[in-house]
């Protein structure tokens, strides 16, 4: 099923699921718990971003050509760092590039997005997918100059500006994409492909991650686990390629969609 979360014409948040000839029909009941497809159209004023996530957990060096590419040691283990809830964009919306705190250096990151379906804990690789609610395509921005440079090296900082982490346009669940390492995922610019590649690459599958993730550790319904970005970002073409005032930055993933955001500087 291909969901969808949007602001109604009645100022309630709602989800709806997307049919095959493309009406949008709401959904009554908790995505999380039990929900079924009602035959009431969606009212849609605004798409948003199809989860709210507590919390992204997001996922480093998890391509082995992107690894490659930034001359960086292939890790024995998944790198993890952390993006809060000031970071989800919608579908549509704009990345802000900062102003009070200036980078020059914003880059995008194709990702696939996992969304935890139940509180879980110490989940084997073996259960892990059944703890999945769904997919759905993200952007992992990163002011590299920030993450590298400022301060000594600021890696959640410039992870962490307003408006780094749009997520959606749908959320799509589990059985229908029943190995999520083996989709196509890219990163256009203004049209120009720059990451072009397959979550087949990744150094650590998905029920890897999510049993790396949950060890020793709760993970609540509703968390986003960002998977890592394959090769081609900007920051490693020569000369690098950081995003401007004006691009579109578009991100497909295969069976999800495409995620696209402009680029304008922070108001």
């Amino acid at each position: 099923m291909r969901l969808l979360r949007y602001l109604a014409q009645d100022g309630l948040i709602r989800y709806a699921a997307e049919q095959p000839d493309g009406r949008c029909l709401d959904i009554a009941g908790d995505i999380y718990e039990e929900f079924k497809t009602t035959d009431r159209e969606a009212n849609m004023v605004k798409l948003l971003a199809p989860v709210d996530p507590p919390l992204f957990l997001c996922i480093g060096l998890n391509y082995r050509k992107h690894a490659e590419e930034t001359g960086a040691k292939i890790p024995e283990r998944p790198v993890l760092f952390v993006k809060g809830k000031n970071t989800l964009q919608n579908p549509g919306d704009p990345i802000n590039l900062p102003v009070k705190l200036p980078s020059q250096e914003v880059d995008y990151e194709c990702e696939l997005a996992v969304v935890i379906g139940r509180d879980c804990k110490n989940v084997s690789k073996k259960e892990a997918l059944n703890v999945v609610l769904g997919y759905t395509a993200a952007n992992d921005v990163t002011a590299r100059d920030w993450q590298r440079k400022f301060g000594g090296g600021q890696f959640c900082k410039g992870k962490g500006f307003d408006t780094f982490a749009p997520l959606g346009p749908t959320l799509v669940t589990r059985d229908e994409i029943p190995n999520p390492n083996s989709l196509r995922i890219s990163t256009r610019v203004n049209g120009d492909t720059r990451q072009n590649s397959t979550t087949a690459d990744m150094l650590f599958d998905v029920p890897t991650l999510i049993e790396f993730l949950s060890g020793s550790t709760t993970l609540y319904r509703g968390t986003v686990i960002l998977t890592g970005t394959p090769s081609g970002v900007g920051d490693a073409m020569k000369p690098p390629r950081f995003l401007a005032p004006g691009d579109l930055v578009e991100v497909e993933v295969e069976k999800i969609g495409v995620l696209s955001n402009p680029v304008m500087l922070e108001q």
